[in-house]
């Protein structure tokens, strides 16, 4: 086991090597518009789990996962000695690629709470044009001061 704030700096390094060998070194057009996003590495620094996103080729356009994932796990053995090249350390991490799903989460969410902006929306509007039925407070008795101010004496 080694000092977590090691495996941290490791992974880190790990998803910038990654990365940049998926955008200027692997030549394979599945992998255009894979992002790095974040990679965690074990306590004995033996596996590395690298997190992708995939973007489409414009906004109409939806993503090719499976090619991406394809195109990653053909590529990973190439992406494992650049890790190990470019990280000095006695034992090259394997590679594991999983896609990220905090985007699809998040976009989710955002629709969730979009959704609930207008219903709430919906509701002040009708709110604002409601009367109340019936009086303001029916069991609400007129008070006469001057009885109050002769009890308080």
């Amino acid at each position: 086991m080694v000092d977590p704030a090691r495996a941290r700096k490791l992974a880190k390094r790990i998803g910038t090597i990654v990365a940049t060998a998926i955008d200027h070194e692997i030549k394979d057009p599945r992998l255009a518009f894979v992002t790095i996003t974040d990679t965690k590495v074990t306590a004995d620094l033996h596996d590395a789990t690298v997190y992708y996103t995939v973007m489409g080729a414009d906004l109409e356009t939806e993503p090719d996962m499976e090619s991406a994932a394809a195109g990653l796990e053909k590529a990973k053995g190439v992406l494992r000695s650049k890790v190990g090249a470019g990280t000095g350390v006695r034992f090259t991490p394997t590679l594991t690629f999983v896609a990220d799903t905090v985007p699809d989460t998040a976009r989710h969410m955002e629709e969730l709470l979009a959704r609930a902006r207008a219903a709430d929306d919906e509701v002040a509007r009708s709110a604002a044009a409601a009367q109340p039925a019936g009086d303001a407070d029916p069991y609400k008795e007129p008070r006469d001061l001057r009885s109050d101010e002769s009890s308080d004496s």
